[in-house]
């Protein structure tokens, strides 16, 4: 007899993407991204969060919220989006199942305020209002393998783009944000297989709407705005 097996959000993310573009493709490329992990209700426990700031890093499970369906073969971005692999050699969304595994670094718990027990953490690669199923310690004793191979994604380790930002526009930007965005930016939130140097594209962050376009290595910032 089939098991069914039925998940329920423990609690949902809060970032500063409200659109999948511009999102890293992996989480730990942008530190200074600082994120919130708001439980429901039932899970505002202290005694459940006993012990967890003795860790460094979190792994959080999520729902692939904008994703419908799967396929046996995608095309992840890093390989220029025009060659196919297996669906089990990526972490490409359209999987069987939408779950998602996020390394994150925890900052801090707030323990104190309406939505207290809630985690402070960077480097976050999830949309906001994401539902997170689990939160575990990265225990590197188990977790770092310094030896493993990573495929295409060690041919890529080192890309990314030198961003070229207007003072005029950068201020525009709030001060405790500007580095988070321009980490952002350097990832290059572009598909890989568009190398339009005319094209003009928008990304939304933290309420900003961000107009840029891309000349060889360099990433122009053109228009910021509300």
């Amino acid at each position: 007899m089939e098991e069914t097996l039925t998940l329920r959000p423990i609690a949902h993310i809060r970032t500063q993407f409200s659109e999948k573009f511009g999102i890293p493709r992996q989480s730990g490329l942008v530190a200074e991204l600082l994120a919130r992990v708001v439980f429901e209700k039932e899970y505002r426990i202290q005694e459940a969060f006993r012990g967890i700031e003795e860790f460094s890093h979190l792994w959080l499970l999520w729902q692939f919220t904008e994703s419908h369906g799967w396929s046996p073969t995608v095309r992840p971005p890093r390989l220029g989006g025009n060659q196919r692999v297996g669906v089990f050699a990526t972490r490409s969304p359209f999987r069987p199942n939408p779950i998602g595994l996020s390394c994150v670094k925890l900052e801090k718990v707030e323990y104190d305020g309406v939505d207290g027990p809630m985690l402070l953490v960077r480097g976050a690669d999830l949309l906001d209002g994401t539902p997170i199923f689990d939160v575990k310690p990265y225990v590197p004793l188990a977790d770092c393998r310094p030896e493993a191979a990573g495929s295409f994604s060690d041919r890529h380790r080192e890309d990314h783009l030198e961003v070229e930002f207007p003072k005029a526009l950068l201020e525009k930007v709030p001060e405790e944000l500007r580095a988070a965005l321009i980490g952002v930016l350097s990832q290059d939130p572009r598909p890989s297989y568009q190398n339009d140097p005319e094209r003009v594209y928008g990304m939304a962050f933290a309420g900003l709407e961000v107009k840029f376009s891309v000349e060889d290595k360099t990433l122009h910032v053109r228009k910021v705005e509300y």
